[in-house]
């Protein structure tokens, strides 16, 4: 009998992955039987996370490269093949939300970071990493999106929710572009999820209340509720979708999108 979402001995490189989201996806993929190249800015905080899943009995490679970097993410992609001969799938989760305010009020040096780390490092490591998708004949490239890059953009949040609505475009452009050489690109669309990253939004009582009231679901999100969902879009399960930004939010944007 066929194992279902089955990525075992398949290569993944998750950005963002020494905490909340990236490591849940990391760690997920491991469990399933992937080998595993993490990579964030720090690299004690990526050997932290190595460790555990090696304890977990999963194979793992721990590169620092910041997203915003292109020569360290070309860095990152050469030494994940060089180690393990390829990469089947991409997941594209760093990203970095520097300015909680106006719109307008913005500096250039922030709106510059936020396009530099959320937008061009996607774009820098699909570029290193669909050559050798080619070559393998196929692949997968998940970027991490936002529910605040749809509809609705987060109060306060503008630039980053600018951005997030690029990789929507961005994920539906390569989806057509490739297509054709089996190569799958999809988002996931996160609600609210318990990170540190958006810690300053759940920590905040009468907000995580205002959006448990408004989530069908009755709760915030966890990172493993992203991972989930991540397992799926890299299996072979998921080959018949492409281009599709898939919302996980708890139903809290039912009737706005």
């Amino acid at each position: 009998m066929t194992k279902l979402f089955d990525i075992s001995g398949k290569v993944a490189i998750v950005t963002g992955a020494s905490r909340g989201i990236g490591q849940a996806i990391a760690e997920r993929f491991a469990s399933a039987g992937a080998k595993v190249v993490i990579s964030s800015r720090k690299q004690e905080a990526l050997d932290a996370v190595a460790e555990q899943i090696r304890n977990n009995g999963g194979e793992v490679l721990a590169i620092a490269a910041h997203n915003g970097d292109k020569a360290a993410l070309q860095i990152l992609v050469e030494k994940t093949v060089e180690t393990y001969g390829g990469v089947d799938i991409l997941v594209n989760n760093a990203a970095t939300n520097p300015h909680f305010g106006s719109l307008l009020e913005a500096s250039d040096s922030l709106w510059e970071k936020t396009i530099q780390v959320n937008i061009m490092g996607n774009i820098w490591l699909c570029q290193a990493v669909v050559p050798h998708m080619r070559n393998a004949g196929g692949g997968k490239i998940i970027n991490v999106a936002s529910i605040v890059g749809m509809l609705r953009p987060g109060q306060y949040q503008g630039i980053y929710s600018a951005t997030k609505a690029a990789v929507t475009s961005i994920t539906r452009t390569l989806a057509m572009e490739l297509g054709g050489d089996n190569i799958q690109v999809n988002a996931i669309a996160p609600g609210l999820i318990k990170t540190a990253f958006a810690r300053v939004l759940w920590e905040n009582d009468e907000l995580r209340q205002t959006v448990e009231a408004r989530t069908p679901a009755g709760r915030i999100g966890l990172p493993a509720d992203i991972a989930g969902m991540a397992h799926f879009l890299a299996a072979p399960e998921s080959n018949y979708c492409t281009g599709e930004i898939f919302v996980v939010d708890g139903g809290m944007t039912i009737g706005s999108l």
